[in-house]
């Protein structure tokens, strides 16, 4: 006969942890999958720098189509027909066009107002 261990240790109850992991749905389908978008122009914002002091009074009392109110904006407008822009005059001889479709466009009309200020211009005070 076999002896009976009076100390016999309990056995070791085994824990197995198991991960159920949840099915996931498929991703669904972008209906943007395969577009290729189509685009169009509309508008071209550029800035330029002409180096000059722009003397904005006497530029809205003398060249047509210019609006300067200084209460309102620190700019004088400038709206050109063709092409059809609007230029931001600023004292500093900085100029913001825009309304333009295209670079050329925008060339030609910086160009434009560059010959309409020509004759208010003034150098920059160096400080």
């Amino acid at each position: 006969m076999a002896k009976k261990n009076a100390k016999a240790k309990p056995k070791a109850k085994a824990t197995v942890r198991v991960k159920v992991r949840r099915a996931r749905p498929a991703p669904k389908k972008s209906p943007l999958e395969g577009v290729k978008p189509t685009f169009k122009i509309e508008n071209i914002v550029a800035s330029a720098n002409l180096g000059v002091e722009l003397d904005l009074y006497e530029i809205a009392q003398e060249v047509k189509d210019v609006e300067y109110e200084p209460e309102q904006f620190p700019g004088a407008i400038l709206k050109l027909k063709d092409p059809r822009a609007s230029l931001l005059l600023f004292k500093n001889g900085k100029i913001i066009c825009t309304g333009c479709k295209s670079a050329g466009e925008v060339e030609f009309s910086i160009n434009r107002a560059v010959k309409l200020l020509a004759s208010h211009a003034r150098e920059l005070k160096k400080e």
